[in-house]
């Protein structure tokens, strides 16, 4: 009997704690959500609309904003990789301030309305600056007569920063928001709308592609044939058709309401541990029950080995399509997205529902086995890179024969399928075992692992280079000549490299899924109790469906 009251006791607790989930979802009004009006992929809909058009926005600026800079700003090279260097490293960062007010103070929606304006305005200033010939140093060719060009200064430089750092640090917030307020239409308590949320999860790295693929060719060309200041000004245009795309979704919405600051029930955690930290625990899921929400020990840093392929590589291939068009060599870097708006609908399609038979995971794998098939696929990525460039080499310098362009599709096919493995695995891994109530912010780190990945590509690129040049045979990529340099050399390196990096993240992905697996599943963990009433202000929810989310092979 007494072992009965305390299962029905436990029951109870856990339909309070569900109960509490359900209260913390309420529509437009601040009224609870309506499951039938409020969610779903209707819901989802309109923030894949701002996704798609704001990424098209901003890769747009950032393809073209060193030609910019050089041309319009004169500034030197020097700083002007600077410049693009730390704008996009600022909008990494700014994710986790996006998430962190989000999750706070402001909630998902009006966090992205309130940036989202930021980084229209600092588009359309952007076009100002580029129209207005008062805010822009006298025109002058850098190329032809470099020294006597005269850098932006004083208001002219002063506006310039201003616009680009409108645009970083509202694209910066806005990132991970989309994310997580996309994702939190579906209620994962419910086994239908847990599947849907893997296809949502897919379905925002398809407006991802298709964003990238008209920034890295309409957009670029619209730029290179109409100036700077119409592609900055279509920039703008398309963050508006993306704000109100996610203006019109206002009345579907579930949304998840602020919860305090984020960083009181980790507080309260570390507080409860140290004071206990004498006490025998009779229960072993006290003790680990809380590791399925917390993932800094799986943390990868994605392999950001694909931005390290040269536009100049591309320039040494024969890139005609046809016997007048040329294909552009910005755009070249749009091969990759024209595969995956392919490859995603198709995996989503077929993919998941057969592999859903055989392990029964909503998500047809697990996002810790999809973090690792992408990792594992980088490797043959730059396997096929250092081929190709083999051949290449070969051919040029032998027979004096320019290979056809075409000859990337393999690697770029290869990177793809790893960037959707990697990337979309990362950010379902991190929103599905988050702390509840920091969503958007564990969100932001997958940014930020990228933004390390930027920085440790550019850091290897100098080490390489400076270790190797010391040979009689000359570095690897210091002659500024691709007939001369062994950038195939360079590529087998990756390769080692993503290797020893996916073996790093197979460690940490068993270690993290054993220590899940030993867990057992608690509804509340934490109680903020306030004048004697319980009110769960902070719940560390689980449930033995995310034990499973991290079942390695």
């Amino acid at each position: 009997m007494e072992g009965r009251r305390q299962n029905n006791n436990r029951g109870d607790h856990q339909n309070k704690g569900l109960a509490i989930d359900e209260e913390t979802t309420v529509d437009w009004r601040g009224r609870p959500s309506n499951p039938h009006k409020h969610g779903g992929m209707k819901a989802a809909v309109f923030v894949l609309g701002l996704q798609g058009f704001e990424i098209m926005g901003i890769a747009a600026v950032g393809n073209n904003l060193i030609t910019y800079v050089i041309n319009e700003m004169h500034f030197s090279l020097s700083k002007s990789a600077n410049i693009v260097t730390n704008f996009v490293g600022t909008i990494f960062l700014m994710a986790l301030l996006g998430g962190y007010l989000s999750d706070s103070y402001l909630g998902s929606f009006w966090t992205m309305i309130i940036f989202g304006f930021l980084e229209l305005s600092g588009f359309i200033l952007l076009s100002v600056q580029a129209h207005l010939p008062q805010l822009k140093p006298p025109q002058c060719n850098m190329i032809t007569d470099g020294e006597n060009c005269t850098e932006a200064k004083g208001f002219k430089a002063l506006m310039f920063f201003l616009a680009l750092y409108l645009v970083a640090l509202g694209s910066g917030c806005v990132k991970p928001n989309m994310i997580a307020h996309g994702a939190d239409q579906f209620n994962q308590n419910n086994p239908k709308q847990s599947k849907k949320l893997s296809t949502y999860f897919n379905a925002a790295y398809f407006a991802f592609s298709m964003g990238e693929l008209v920034a890295l060719t309409v957009l670029v060309w619209v730029q290179t044939h109409s100036g700077m200041d119409v592609g900055f000004g279509v920039s703008a245009a398309a963050m508006a058709m993306g704000l109100i795309s996610l203006v019109s979704g206002t009345l579907y919405y579930r949304n998840k309401p602020p919860q305090g600051s984020i960083f009181t029930p980790i507080a309260q955690v570390f507080v409860a541990a140290f004071l206990k930290r004498k006490q025998i625990c009779p229960n072993q899921q006290m003790l680990h029950g809380s590791q399925n929400y917390v993932p800094t020990n799986t943390l990868v840093l994605p392999s950001n080995s694909g931005n390290l392929v040269h536009t100049d590589r591309f320039s040494a291939m024969n890139t005609q399509l046809t016997k007048s068009f040329h294909i552009p060599p910005a755009s070249l870097q749009s091969i990759p997205y024209i595969l995956l708006i392919f490859v995603v609908p198709l995996y989503d399609t077929f993919f998941v529902p057969l592999a859903r038979k055989f392990t029964g995971h909503e998500s047809g794998i697990s996002p810790l086995q999809r973090i690792g098939f992408g990792l594992f696929f980088a490797t043959f990525s730059m396997v096929a890179a250092a081929i190709m460039e083999k051949k290449r080499r070969d051919s040029a310098l032998n027979s004096g024969e320019i290979i056809s362009i075409f000859w990337i599709t393999p690697q770029f096919l290869i990177f793809g399928l790893s960037e959707m493995f990697t990337a979309v695995g990362l950010i379902e891994f991190f929103y599905k075992q988050s702390i509840k109530g920091m969503q958007a912010f564990l969100t932001a780190i997958t940014y930020c692992s990228y933004s390390f990945g930027f920085y440790l590509s550019s850091l290897l690129v100098s080490l390489v280079n400076k270790i190797t040049s010391s040979s009689s045979n000359g570095g690897w990529l210091g002659a500024n000549d691709l007939n001369k340099d062994k950038l195939d050399c360079f590529y087998w390196l990756l390769a080692v490299l993503s290797f020893l990096n996916f073996l790093h993240y197979l460690f940490w992905a068993r270690w993290h899924s054993r220590n899940s697996s030993s867990s057992a599943p608690i509804s509340t963990f934490n109680q903020y109790e306030k004048n004697g009433d319980n009110q769960n202000h902070y719940s560390f929810n689980s449930s033995s469906k995310h034990i499973e989310d991290e079942n390695i092979p």
